[in-house]
């Protein structure tokens, strides 16, 4: 699952894209100010910032150079109605990955979003492939051995989050975090991750395929390339 920040200060904007990228499957995560988007980078992970130049209290390349000059690992598309060609070109320059100019269509903005996500986690490519397992991003499809997996939505995430960070120890929390968002902070642990883990391995045994997902004992969880 795509994980974004929406830092918009336009409510209507804001609940139009909210609305329509969390039908898409894409876990949207809002700011409306500099210094409230900041202390989300701060302290969270996303794949993507949807980034607005036009804040109350500064201005959004400000972001972007903190973005770079912390090496964040994130993307960054710039929605603007400051459309002038240098804001465009410094936003480039400063290392943003596409300029979405305002008003536009929230099924471009879902196209532009996934081109960026294919990108900086596949490769540019639709497909995710390991040995057996072949994984079908836009149509959310998942096969071993050429036969289909019957996974929940949360499944097909897990598996797909689980392969791009292949041979990485993954948290518990990190993994809840990425499915479900910050809020699974205020939860009291993290049991039904490893029920989704549970789950996952035994569909993708059962359909010939090796068990790679290893549990790390006392850390979390990993893709191991080097199951046998």
């Amino acid at each position: 699952m795509m994980k974004i920040l929406l830092v918009e200060d336009n409510p209507e904007l804001t609940q139009n894209i909210l609305q329509y990228l969390t039908q898409e499957g894409i876990l949207c995560e809002t700011a409306t100010t500099c210094y409230e988007a900041e202390d989300r980078l701060l302290a969270f992970a996303y794949d993507c910032v949807l980034l607005d130049l036009m804040l109350p209290d500064g201005n959004g390349l400000d972001l972007l150079q903190l973005i770079k000059s912390q090496g964040m690992k994130t993307s960054v598309l710039i929605i603007s109605a400051k459309d002038a060609l240098d804001d465009r070109l410094r936003g480039l320059d400063l290392g943003a990955d596409d300029y979405l100019p305002k008003p536009f269509h929230l099924a471009e903005l879902l196209a532009r979003l996934r081109a960026i996500y294919r990108r900086s986690k596949l490769e540019g490519s639709d497909e995710l492939r390991f040995g057996e397992i072949l994984i079908r991003i836009q149509s959310l499809e998942a096969f071993v051995h050429d036969k289909a997996l019957d996974l929940t939505k949360k499944e097909f995430d897990l598996l797909v989050f689980l392969m791009v960070n292949k041979n990485k120890v993954l948290s518990k929390q990190s993994i809840a975090t990425h499915l479900w968002g910050d809020y699974t902070d205020d939860l009291a642990n993290f049991d039904f991750v490893y029920q989704h883990i549970k789950n996952l391995r035994k569909k993708i045994c059962a359909a010939g395929g090796k068990d790679y997902l290893s549990t790390v004992y006392g850390l979390g969880y990993k893709f191991d390339e080097n199951a046998s």
